[in-house]
């Protein structure tokens, strides 16, 4: 009886064509999306010390906090609240061009790094034209972040007991959501490859510094099919820290059983995200 039910399975993913492996090799636009929130949250300052009115300082101010907001730094222009960042900016003429600079302040208003914005037409910045200000604040939110990096990796390199300078220990919780036996299935071949990346790994809660877990849903659509989306989300005890989706189609119900070797890709698929997102939480990449 066992063995006509394991012939049974084997030929079932046979007949499915890509089944046995749907998710290997074609993760999509956001099968590997990595969201890396910094932790704490950046007050962007209104240059008082530009050479800028109140207005056009205004401009610039919100243009640079949206661009930083795109690359994901909490960076906020709203007033300085305690435990905040600071960025602050002033402007420098050289020659016949203007050249802002940005410094970083910590908490403690210690400053932390300063770096420079590319330089502006002089008579651009002395009229205050809006769409100067707007490429202006565009051209520096590459450098701001930059900077913003260096300083997060060097305070985590000086902490001998920061991630940087140790293994990160995770904690696999349980996926859930997934049909049949997929929720033991996938934590099980989770822990397996991750193990295998050389990741310290454990199923307990004590000491762990991030905890993965997995979350599926099921959603059918045309021509008998049903898309699969799993998110493996990586969390540490101050929230989300970073998260990876895998998406596919497969046929309707054929997952409903038995996942095999389906969660064994899914999971090999899956841990190279988690363990880019432990790098970079890490400040190792």
């Amino acid at each position: 009886m066992y063995s006509r039910l394991v012939l049974a399975l084997v030929l079932l993913l046979a007949g499915c064509g890509d089944l046995p492996r749907p998710f290997q090799g074609q993760p999509g636009a956001t099968a590997m999306r990595l969201a890396q929130p910094p932790p704490s949250r950046l007050a962007v300052i209104a240059p008082p010390d530009a050479l800028l009115g109140e207005a056009p300082a205004r401009l610039f101010t919100d243009e640079l906090t949206a661009g930083l907001l795109a690359l994901e730094v909490p960076a906020s222009a709203e007033p300085v609240q305690k435990g905040d960042w600071q960025l602050t900016a002033r402007a420098e003429q050289k020659g016949a061009n203007i050249v802002p600079s940005f410094t970083v302040l910590d908490p403690t208003g210690k400053q932390r790094g300063a770096t420079e914005g590319r330089a502006v037409p002089q008579a651009d910045w002395s009229r205050a034209d809006p769409a100067a200000m707007r490429r202006a604040a565009a051209d520096a939110v590459p450098a701001v972040a930059d900077l913003l990096t260096r300083i997060q990796a060097a305070e985590q390199q000086a902490d001998p007991n920061s991630l940087f300078n140790r293994p990160a220990r995770l904690r696999i919780a349980p996926v859930d959501g997934a049909p049949g036996d997929g929720n033991l299935s996938l934590t099980a071949q989770l822990v397996r490859e991750l193990g295998k990346l050389g990741q310290q790994v454990q199923t307990g809660p004590e000491g762990a510094d991030f905890t993965v877990q997995g979350h599926v849903r099921t959603v059918p659509i045309a021509g008998g099919m049903q898309r699969i989306e799993i998110q493996w989300v990586v969390s540490d005890p101050k929230g989300e820290r970073g998260r990876v989706v895998q998406l596919n189609d497969i046929p309707a119900g054929s997952l409903d059983h038995y996942w095999g070797d389906v969660a064994m890709v899914v999971a090999q698929e899956a841990a190279g995200g988690v363990r880019d997102v432990i790098l970079t939480q890490s400040g190792r990449r």
